[in-house]
Protein backbone atom coordinates (compact mmCIF):
# COMPACT_ATOMS: atom_id res chain seq x y z
CA UNK A 1 0.00 0.00 0.00
CA UNK A 2 2.79 2.39 0.84
CA UNK A 3 4.34 1.79 -2.56
CA UNK A 4 1.02 2.42 -4.29
CA UNK A 5 0.39 5.63 -2.31
CA UNK A 6 3.92 6.90 -3.00
CA UNK A 7 3.41 6.13 -6.68
CA UNK A 8 0.38 8.44 -6.82
CA UNK A 9 2.35 11.30 -5.30
CA UNK A 10 5.22 10.65 -7.72
CA UNK A 11 2.83 10.67 -10.68
CA UNK A 12 1.63 14.12 -9.60
CA UNK A 13 5.17 15.40 -9.03
CA UNK A 14 4.60 15.84 -5.29
CA UNK A 15 7.51 15.29 -2.90
CA UNK A 16 6.85 13.42 0.36
CA UNK A 17 8.68 15.18 3.19
CA UNK A 18 7.63 12.85 6.00
CA UNK A 19 5.64 9.70 6.73
CA UNK A 20 4.26 8.42 10.02
CA UNK A 21 1.76 5.83 11.16
CA UNK A 22 -1.15 7.19 13.19
CA UNK A 23 -3.22 5.56 15.94
CA UNK A 24 -6.53 4.16 14.72
CA UNK A 25 -9.66 3.14 16.68
CA UNK A 26 -10.26 0.37 14.13
CA UNK A 27 -8.15 -2.45 12.72
CA UNK A 28 -7.37 -0.33 9.67
CA UNK A 29 -3.99 1.33 9.26
CA UNK A 30 -3.70 5.12 9.14
CA UNK A 31 -0.73 6.97 7.71
CA UNK A 32 0.08 10.66 7.70
CA UNK A 33 2.17 12.15 4.94
CA UNK A 34 3.74 15.61 5.02
CA UNK A 35 3.89 17.03 1.50
CA UNK A 36 4.21 20.35 -0.26
CA UNK A 37 1.35 20.37 -2.75
CA UNK A 38 1.72 22.44 -5.91
CA UNK A 39 -0.47 20.03 -7.88
CA UNK A 40 -4.26 20.09 -8.13
CA UNK A 41 -5.41 18.85 -4.73
CA UNK A 42 -8.75 17.42 -5.92
CA UNK A 43 -7.05 15.34 -8.63
CA UNK A 44 -4.44 14.06 -6.19
CA UNK A 45 -6.95 13.05 -3.52
CA UNK A 46 -9.16 11.50 -6.19
CA UNK A 47 -6.35 9.26 -7.41
CA UNK A 48 -5.48 8.30 -3.83
CA UNK A 49 -9.11 7.46 -3.06
CA UNK A 50 -9.28 5.27 -6.17
CA UNK A 51 -6.56 2.96 -4.87
CA UNK A 52 -7.68 -0.48 -3.76
CA UNK A 53 -7.97 -0.79 0.05
CA UNK A 54 -7.94 3.00 0.59
CA UNK A 55 -11.00 3.80 2.72
CA UNK A 56 -10.61 7.58 2.96
CA UNK A 57 -8.36 10.55 2.24
CA UNK A 58 -8.33 13.88 4.07
CA UNK A 59 -6.21 17.01 3.64
CA UNK A 60 -5.03 18.68 6.85
CA UNK A 61 -2.75 21.64 7.61
CA UNK A 62 0.88 20.56 7.95
CA UNK A 63 2.36 20.01 11.40
CA UNK A 64 4.98 22.61 10.52
CA UNK A 65 2.29 25.24 10.00
CA UNK A 66 0.60 24.33 13.31
CA UNK A 67 3.41 23.40 15.71
CA UNK A 68 6.32 24.86 13.75
CA UNK A 69 9.99 24.43 14.56
CA UNK A 70 10.90 22.49 17.68
CA UNK A 71 13.31 23.29 20.51
CA UNK A 72 14.43 20.03 22.15
CA UNK A 73 15.71 20.19 25.75
CA UNK A 74 17.48 17.14 27.22
CA UNK A 75 19.24 16.66 30.53
CA UNK A 76 18.72 16.79 34.31
CA UNK A 77 15.23 17.53 35.61
CA UNK A 78 15.86 20.83 37.43
CA UNK A 79 17.99 22.28 34.64
CA UNK A 80 15.57 21.11 31.94
CA UNK A 81 12.73 22.85 33.74
CA UNK A 82 14.58 26.16 33.95
CA UNK A 83 15.63 26.05 30.28
CA UNK A 84 12.00 25.33 29.39
CA UNK A 85 10.85 28.41 31.31
CA UNK A 86 13.06 30.62 29.17
CA UNK A 87 12.26 28.83 25.91
CA UNK A 88 8.48 28.81 26.41
CA UNK A 89 8.41 32.47 27.45
CA UNK A 90 10.47 33.51 24.42
CA UNK A 91 8.52 31.26 22.04
CA UNK A 92 5.28 32.85 23.25
CA UNK A 93 6.65 36.29 22.41
CA UNK A 94 7.48 35.23 18.85
CA UNK A 95 4.38 33.11 18.31
CA UNK A 96 2.17 36.08 19.12
CA UNK A 97 3.82 37.79 16.12
CA UNK A 98 3.02 34.91 13.77
CA UNK A 99 5.92 32.55 14.41
CA UNK A 100 5.35 28.86 15.18
CA UNK A 101 7.80 27.38 17.69
CA UNK A 102 7.14 24.52 20.12
CA UNK A 103 9.24 23.25 23.02
CA UNK A 104 9.82 19.58 23.93
CA UNK A 105 11.64 18.32 27.02
CA UNK A 106 12.86 15.02 28.43
CA UNK A 107 14.79 14.72 31.71
CA UNK A 108 17.29 11.85 31.45
CA UNK A 109 20.24 10.47 33.40
CA UNK A 110 23.05 8.18 32.31
CA UNK A 111 25.72 8.70 29.67
CA UNK A 112 24.43 6.18 27.15
CA UNK A 113 20.78 7.19 27.57
CA UNK A 114 21.72 10.82 26.95
CA UNK A 115 23.93 9.97 23.96
CA UNK A 116 21.13 7.92 22.39
CA UNK A 117 18.65 10.74 22.97
CA UNK A 118 20.98 13.32 21.41
CA UNK A 119 21.45 11.25 18.25
CA UNK A 120 17.69 10.61 18.05
CA UNK A 121 17.02 14.36 17.77
CA UNK A 122 18.03 14.11 14.11
CA UNK A 123 15.07 11.76 13.56
CA UNK A 124 12.50 14.03 15.23
CA UNK A 125 10.30 15.89 12.74
CA UNK A 126 10.88 19.66 12.69
CA UNK A 127 13.61 19.55 15.39
CA UNK A 128 15.64 22.72 14.84
CA UNK A 129 17.89 23.09 17.88
CA UNK A 130 18.95 21.09 20.95
CA UNK A 131 19.69 22.42 24.43
CA UNK A 132 21.69 20.16 26.74
CA UNK A 133 20.83 21.02 30.33
CA UNK A 134 22.80 19.19 32.99
CA UNK A 135 25.61 19.35 35.53
CA UNK A 136 28.09 17.02 33.82
CA UNK A 137 28.19 15.63 30.28
CA UNK A 138 31.02 14.23 28.20
CA UNK A 139 32.35 11.05 26.63
CA UNK A 140 29.75 9.36 24.43
CA UNK A 141 27.46 12.39 24.75
CA UNK A 142 30.11 14.64 23.24
CA UNK A 143 30.50 12.36 20.23
CA UNK A 144 26.72 12.24 19.86
CA UNK A 145 26.64 16.04 19.80
CA UNK A 146 29.19 16.09 16.99
CA UNK A 147 27.18 13.48 15.07
CA UNK A 148 24.05 15.60 15.47
CA UNK A 149 25.81 18.77 14.36
CA UNK A 150 27.01 16.97 11.24
CA UNK A 151 23.34 16.62 10.31
CA UNK A 152 22.75 20.34 10.61
CA UNK A 153 21.23 20.63 14.10
CA UNK A 154 22.67 23.36 16.33
CA UNK A 155 23.45 22.56 19.98
CA UNK A 156 23.45 24.87 23.00
CA UNK A 157 24.88 23.54 26.28
CA UNK A 158 24.73 24.87 29.79
CA UNK A 159 28.10 25.76 31.31
CA UNK A 160 28.63 22.37 32.97
CA UNK A 161 31.45 19.99 33.79
CA UNK A 162 32.64 17.81 30.89
CA UNK A 163 33.70 17.95 27.27
CA UNK A 164 30.22 18.71 25.87
CA UNK A 165 31.02 22.39 26.38
CA UNK A 166 33.85 22.11 23.85
CA UNK A 167 31.61 20.54 21.21
CA UNK A 168 28.53 22.77 21.61
CA UNK A 169 27.88 25.65 19.23
CA UNK A 170 27.19 27.92 22.19
CA UNK A 171 27.64 27.63 25.98
CA UNK A 172 25.34 29.59 28.29
CA UNK A 173 25.62 29.70 32.09
CA UNK A 174 22.06 30.77 32.92
CA UNK A 175 19.48 28.08 32.02
CA UNK A 176 16.65 30.55 31.45
CA UNK A 177 18.84 32.57 29.11
CA UNK A 178 19.85 29.36 27.30
CA UNK A 179 16.18 28.70 26.56
CA UNK A 180 15.65 32.25 25.35
CA UNK A 181 18.68 32.11 23.06
CA UNK A 182 17.64 28.73 21.63
CA UNK A 183 14.33 30.20 20.49
CA UNK A 184 15.98 33.36 19.16
CA UNK A 185 18.40 31.21 17.14
CA UNK A 186 15.59 29.54 15.16
CA UNK A 187 12.95 32.28 15.05
CA UNK A 188 12.41 34.08 11.75
CA UNK A 189 11.19 37.06 13.79
CA UNK A 190 14.51 37.42 15.68
CA UNK A 191 17.96 38.64 14.71
CA UNK A 192 20.38 36.20 16.29
CA UNK A 193 22.96 34.44 14.15
CA UNK A 194 24.17 31.22 15.79
CA UNK A 195 27.00 30.89 13.26
CA UNK A 196 28.57 34.03 14.71
CA UNK A 197 28.39 32.60 18.25
CA UNK A 198 30.28 29.37 17.53
CA UNK A 199 32.54 28.50 20.45
CA UNK A 200 31.46 31.41 22.66
CA UNK A 201 30.46 31.14 26.31
CA UNK A 202 28.08 33.41 28.15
Amino acid sequence: MLSAVAGVFAAHGVNIAGIQTLPSPTDRSRIGLEVAIDAEVAALTGDLSALAHVHGVSVQPSLLSIYGKRVIIIGGGAQVGQVAVGAISEADRHNIRGERISVDTIPLVGEQALADAVRAVARLPRASILVLAGAIMGGAITQAVRDLQAQGVKVIALNMVGSVRDAADLVVSDPIQAGVMAVMAIADTARFDMSRQRGRRY
